[in-house]
């Protein structure tokens, strides 16, 4: 009787230890937050939801930017506690309709995060890819990795982030004397984007798991090399399990200004800190001092310079909105091989729907999604890279960046099966 009334005494004082920890998650901030959803109707309604947005600094979770707010396209906002008693007041009386898409926001943080402390030490032999995993859980998959698939797998850093973590890459493939084209993949450029870092992994548990018995997962790692870079944005993935779940930037510092960080995607060499970047450094899109101010940015692309005449596919993940974008983003024209391009994306999202029948949109980034500056897949294309795409993963925004773990697999099983489409699109010959 006592042996069983102490195992009952130490599961209540776990759980109790549990759910102070759950409570504390981020230190409550998000408590009495919400996300809200607007669609202006007119002009006027986007000029007021514009400077709405801007005289409370609230979160824009899409679009990007303040400055893509217009007429008829949905506006997704965090608005803090403090916040929403003033601004949701003025959107009722500016006759502005909006819908609650998540009405306690820190409770919807620790629905998607609060198991981690009961898992975070769980073996590698155990690693599950249908959960989130941090930052040193990712680094240590990728090491174990390395020793355990030294036929298939060889793991570098291309260089430094800007707190001094390794910047990691697996490179995957079956070993060759010969040259082989390769695919670069990247995901998590932006921080809050947790469902990319997640695929990554899973392409790569999927090649390892599968090489022996698909025959087209055999053929793709014998004659081409991918190299997977699971984590771009290592300091702001960090802060984001750390101190802020909803960071989008880098982490370095700014001399002039408090703030933290650069958009990423943002900062590279190609029509830089145009339309759709931001000169404040405060803001989300901030471009940067200067393109490639940001060692990750710079790291990257030395690498891929380097290697550009091997490299044949830039891919890219990021989240939310359902997409599978290609250039341009920075501005509305053509691309000399639109045909080629315009039928791997065909092709990948009908093989993508063909799975649970989700739909994604595919385009040219620019007039498919917005006008944006300064992104890494405008430069691969720039720079030779001939099929240069941005996945944009699941949902539409009912859990927008806290995308459930339930929904990693379905996520993830879709999405591969479009990777492998633009994949097996490079091994042939497109006229």
């Amino acid at each position: 009787m006592r042996k069983l009334q102490r195992k009952v005494a130490a599961l209540l004082l776990f759980w109790l230890l549990f759910e102070q920890a759950a409570c504390n998650l981020y230190d409550n901030r998000y408590a009495g937050d919400r996300v809200i959803r607007v669609v202006p109707e007119n002009e006027e309604a986007a000029k007021t939801l514009k400077d709405l947005s801007q005289q409370f600094k609230v979160d824009l979770w899409q679009p990007g930017s303040v400055s893509y707010i217009s007429k008829g396209a949905f506006v997704d906002v965090h608005v803090s506690r403090n916040t929403s008693h003033i601004l949701l007041p003025y959107l009722q009386q500016a006759d502005i309709q909006y819908t609650v898409l998540i009405s306690d926001l820190q409770k919807a943080v620790e629905n998607q995060s609060g198991l981690r402390l009961s898992r975070n030490r769980r073996s590698l032999l155990g690693y599950s890819y249908e959960i989130y995993h941090s930052l040193e859980e990712i680094q240590s998959w990728m090491h174990h990795l390395n020793k355990s698939h030294p036929d298939l797998v060889h793991m570098f850093s291309v260089g430094k982030s800007y707190e001094g973590r390794p910047l990691f890459v697996l490179k995957l493939g079956k070993k060759s004397r010969v040259s082989k084209k390769a695919v670069w993949m990247d995901c998590g450029i932006h921080a809050r984007e947790w469902i990319g870092p997640a695929f990554c992994q899973w392409f790569v548990k999927e090649a390892l798991q599968t090489y022996q018995t698909d025959p087209a997962m055999r053929r793709m790692l014998n004659q081409l090399y991918f190299y997977i870079m699971p984590i771009f944005n290592v300091d702001g993935y960090h802060f984001s399990w750390t101190h802020d779940r909803f960071w989008r930037k880098t982490r370095s510092k700014n001399s002039r200004f408090h703030c933290h960080g650069v958009d990423a995607n943002r900062n590279w060499k190609v029509k830089w800190c145009d339309e759709g970047a931001s000169i404040h450094p405060c803001d989300d899109t901030y471009c940067g001092p200067f393109p490639e101010s940001e060692p990750e940015v710079k790291a990257v692309a030395h690498f891929l310079r380097k290697h550009r005449k091997q490299i044949k596919a830039y891919l890219s993940f990021h989240a939310y909105a359902q997409m599978l974008l290609y250039p341009y983003s920075y501005k509305y024209a053509t691309i000399p091989n639109f045909s080629c391009v315009e039928s791997a994306a065909f092709n990948a999202v009908n093989a993508l729907q063909s799975v649970y029948g989700i739909r994604y949109r595919y385009g040219p980034a620019s007039s498919t999604l917005y006008v944006s500056s300064g992104s890494s897949m405008d430069w691969a294309y720039k720079n030779g890279i001939p099929y240069a795409f941005a996945f944009e993963l699941r949902d539409t925004g009912h859990f927008g960046f806290l995308l459930p773990e339930t929904l990693i697999k379905p996520t993830c099983t879709e999405t591969m099966l479009a990777v492998k489409n633009i994949t097996m699109h490079l091994l042939k010959k497109c006229h």
